[in-house]
């Protein structure tokens, strides 16, 4: 017996995510040491190991006499950060270093985490000892605010996991929780394969006419990469696929309507035929959610999903999202029209297609293409002249300065100071004005279609914590999909690219300047989630005050700061298409909401007959009739957004207000800046979820959220 324990404690301790998981807080994870193989007997570790501990925390809950935090809530917060430390690096390398075997070890455990969780979420003594704890005014007083917070939204995630259905309700009600995790994993990969199948492959000159050499130089390299060949980026062949740095550029810059148009219909039908449909799983997910509303008393799933959110109702909602709508419509029509009067213009600009079919009339694959013409004209440059001002490193440099200057913070590399997943990812200290070491992060910046899922985005690798045995401070994942390093030539972004690193800094800027010490509520935990955009789509706004866009626009191979005549165009540019924008969001927003709200997965209409009906009412152009775009909305289907995608609209009417309260300071003006920016700091970031995020608005700007602002910044607001 003793000896098989000996044994059992020795693989625990090979198992990296079980040592970092019993290492004390502050243990990164182990990345490179991390294998398939670890998966299940961690996962079945640490579900044991929980049962245990929440033993513990009901009898503290049982016991009589006045509960204090330190009995109740640090042992739970115990429990979270174990379950973190054990299955956040897996969820984080299935989406960076995806694998056959990964998928399949994190497809084994993933029941054993749902179920996990809802036992968790439906445990009855913990839910009526925290109930009875908020009804006893005595022990409630006790409690800080933000204390009180976390366990009223932890309350009501319990009502939300079906902690008061009983019988055969709570039994279905788990199954459906179960149902729908797998729908969605599924959803997930089956449009990653979809995505990694599709390849446009060409090999005649004729075929790559008007392509960037960037383009090019990425697609020879994608061709060699999948034939295992050696890439010839002069003479080909050459692969274009459906992910964004080769999908975007090569439906602005390709001369061939025809080979836009294959590549458009793939992407528009991405993941909806064959053995990678999705189509089925959408109605299924539907159904399933619709099922899960109702078991806990609420009438839709959308009512569902606010009622944990900042806005108050679906009407409320769909009024901001339809004041929005009426300032963009009439502006994404006059950019349609000026688009034809320029094409009509100048037919030249454009290629021939090889099956000699006519191309009058002006098609959905031919708008990319002529929106960037009609840029150049209008702004007389393309993104590709842009992208040599724009290396990594520089921007990053800028980016670093910017935070510095406004929220007197120190960035410092720390490149070997942490375990990598890949010689891609780097890591970084976050310092404050002091030279106190309070956050860390890691970026992973560029596109691995192969294995990495597409998009950016900010996860917590570790979060705040005041645990007992010391302070745990924040570390943040922030991963970019953008166009790698080629040959001696390094990464070189987009303006576009350049945004969502600020964008997703921004959420990392949320995570690590928290000063809340108690997980639940620390950077973005437990922030609402039409609210939590706010610093993300702040940071933003930067990119267009012109000290800041010089600050990070040099050129790679000169040392050349972006000539006056781009900033200038770049400037003018923010609002080019804004209109046109502005309805596409608006399009997704709208579908949502009626698919979480009166759609009937049972009735005459499809999800597909939603989506058609709200890009035609909120569009210029009637969509194709072959357009499958919810197959890849992974937002809503595997993501966190179903019945919340309008929370990046209701966010960037914070972050446009917030960002006015910096204009009106004067951002020319350091000390201004950086009083209004400590404000900020303190108010907004370093309070995370600990209380309302209305009510910090209303403390950093003195009143409530208005709109003008973000109309302003898009050139919508009629004058």
């Amino acid at each position: 017996m003793g000896h098989s324990k000996a044994n059992s404690s020795q693989q625990n301790h090979a198992n990296p995510l079980i040592a970092a998981a019993t290492s004390g807080p502050g243990k990164l994870p182990e990345y490179p040491l991390i294998s398939p193989e670890h998966v299940m007997p961690a996962v079945q570790w640490l579900v044991s190991g929980t049962n245990g501990r929440m033993a513990a925390v009901e009898a503290a809950l049982g016991a009589p006499g006045v509960k204090a935090w330190d009995e109740v809530m640090v042992p739970l917060e115990e429990v979270a950060a174990t379950i973190h430390a054990v299955w956040s690096p897996v969820t984080h390398l299935f989406g960076v270093l995806n694998s056959p075997d990964l998928r399949k070890a994190y497809d084994e455990a993933l029941p054993l985490m749902v179920d996990l969780d809802l036992k968790l979420g439906q445990n009855e003594t913990v839910y009526r000892g925290l109930k009875s704890w908020q009804s006893d005014a005595g022990a409630w007083g006790k409690l800080s605010a933000a204390q009180r917070r976390i366990i009223e939204k932890r309350l009501l995630a319990a009502e939300h996991t079906g902690v008061a259905l009983t019988g055969a309700s709570r039994e279905r009600f788990n199954e459906v929780e179960k149902e729908l995790s797998q729908l969605a994993t599924k959803f997930s990969n089956q449009l990653l394969d979809a995505t990694k199948d599709f390849a446009l492959n060409m090999s005649s000159k004729a075929d790559v006419d008007g392509l960037p050499e960037h383009l090019l130089e990425l697609a020879a390299h994608e061709y060699a990469r999948r034939n295992k060949t050696q890439p010839n980026v002069k003479d080909g062949p050459w692969a274009i696929t459906l992910d964004g740095p080769s999908f975007i550029p090569f439906m602005e810059f390709s001369k061939r309507p025809d080979l836009r148009e294959k590549i458009y219909m793939a992407s528009i039908k991405r993941a909806s035929s064959g053995e990678r449909d999705n189509s089925p799983l959408i109605n299924q997910i539907l159904v399933l959610r619709r099922e899960k509303a109702r078991l806990l008393g609420f009438n839709t799933y959308a009512a569902l999903s606010l009622s944990s959110k900042m806005a108050p109702s679906v009407a409320e909602v769909r009024g901001l999202l339809e004041k929005l709508l009426n300032a963009a419509l009439p502006a994404a029509r006059r950019d349609l029209e000026d688009l034809k009067a320029f094409r009509k213009a100048h037919p030249a600009l454009d290629g021939k297609r090889a099956d000699g079919a006519s191309t009058e009339a002006l098609s959905h694959w031919d708008i990319a293409f002529w929106a960037e013409r009609v840029k150049e004209a209008k702004y007389q440059y393309s993104e590709e002249e842009l992208r040599p001002y724009f290396p990594l490193e520089r921007v990053l440099d800028g980016l670093f300065a910017l935070v510095k200057k406004a929220f007197r913070i120190d960035v410092r590399r720390a490149e070997g100071e942490a375990p990598v997943w890949h010689e891609d990812v780097r890591f970084f200290k976050v310092l404050d004005e002091g030279g106190k070491h309070i956050a860390s992060f890691y970026l992973d910046p560029y596109s691995r279609p192969q294995n990495k899922k597409g998009g950016a985005w900010m996860a917590g690798c570790l979060d705040r914590w005041q645990s007992p045995a010391g302070l745990q401070i924040p570390v943040a994942h922030l991963v970019c999909n953008g166009t790698p390093p080629v040959g001696d030539t390094p990464g070189l972004m987009t303006f576009d690219q350049v945004r969502t690193l600020f964008h997703e800094f921004g959420h990392g800027l949320h995570h690590m300047l928290t000063e809340v010490p108690h997980i639940e509520a620390a950077g973005i935990n437990n922030v609402e989630w039409d609210a939590v955009e706010l610093p993300s789509q702040f940071m933003e706004n930067w990119l267009f005050h012109v000290p800041t866009l010089k600050s990070l626009a040099r050129h790679y191979q000169t040392g050349e700061t972006l000539p006056g005549h781009y900033i200038q165009k770049i400037l003018a540019a923010r609002t080019y298409r804004s209109g046109s924008m502005i309805i596409r969001q608006l399009q997704f927003a709208f579908t949502d909401l009626e698919l979480h709200e009166e759609f009937d997965p049972a009735g005459k209409e499809t999800a597909f007959d939603v989506q058609n009906r709200h890009m035609t009412r909120a569009g210029v152009m009637a969509p194709h009739p072959e357009n499958k775009f919810l197959c890849s909305f992974s937002h809503i289907f595997a993501g966190g957004y179903s019945a919340g995608y309008y929370s990046y609209k209701w966010a960037e009417v914070l972050s446009a207000d917030a960002f006015a309260a910096f204009e009106e300071a004067g951002l020319e003006n350091e000390a201004t800046v950086a009083n209004v920016g400590m404000k900020f700091r303190k108010v907004i970031l370093a309070q995370g979820g600990s209380r309302h995020p209305m009510e910090l608005f209303v403390e950093f700007r003195g009143r409530k959220p208005e709109p003008e602002a973000l109309l302003r910044h898009e050139g919508l607001l009629s004058s």
